[in-house]
């Protein structure tokens, strides 16, 4: 004899995909949801912005505000100097142009990112490897220390904290958000 078959109450599934999991909430790494309505559908739409990794170490006094607002200046220079690998389409390209310009804006930026990666020992330093993938390419730390560390070898996580927060002190020096006398 066949069963009575009852039919699955999928509405709840699909609306749980809509948020973060119970596990990735309960970490604290969301900030509360922002309503906005869609102007197409009329739906309203809730908006969660995970923080950042500088963000979360400021809030738990791990780096000093100097640090962190350096760490948001390197990485705005990051993006400024489209060094993210980000394609993006430009609307006022000429149909068959052939050669992409750098504006005088992203060379500055491109300037300014290689003295500071020069202040922080070069891409094969551990500080500047650092700043590259966490900073710049806002990889997380875990990530970076798991899969990228410094030279092609594993970063244990207390270690890679360290490193951003060395890191972190030298481009505060460098942009001139801490004097030497007292970064020393």
């Amino acid at each position: 004899m066949a069963g009575k078959r009852t039919r699955k109450n999928t509405t709840s599934r699909r609306d749980g995909l809509a948020k973060p999991s119970a596990w990735r909430l309960q970490h604290g790494n969301f900030h509360p949801p922002s309503y906005d309505t869609d102007p197409d559908t009329g739906i309203v739409v809730a908006h969660r912005r995970a923080v950042d990794s500088i963000s979360l170490m400021l809030a738990n006094g791990t780096i000093t505000r100097e640090m962190h607002d350096a760490g948001t200046i390197f990485r705005e220079l990051f993006r400024t100097a489209a060094l993210d690998r980000m394609a993006t389409s430009q609307l006022e390209r000429v149909a068959g142009g052939g050669t992409d310009v750098l504006s005088v804006r992203q060379a500055d930026a491109r300037r300014r990112i290689a003295a500071a990666m020069d202040a922080l020992g070069g891409h094969d330093s551990p500080a500047g490897s650092c700043a590259w993938f966490v900073l710049g390419l806002e990889f997380s730390l875990r990530t970076w220390a798991t899969r990228q560390g410094w030279g092609g070898r594993y970063v244990h996580g207390p270690v890679a904290q360290g490193m951003v927060v060395a890191a972190l002190g030298t481009l505060a020096m460098h942009f001139g958000l801490t004097p030497r006398s007292q970064a020393a």
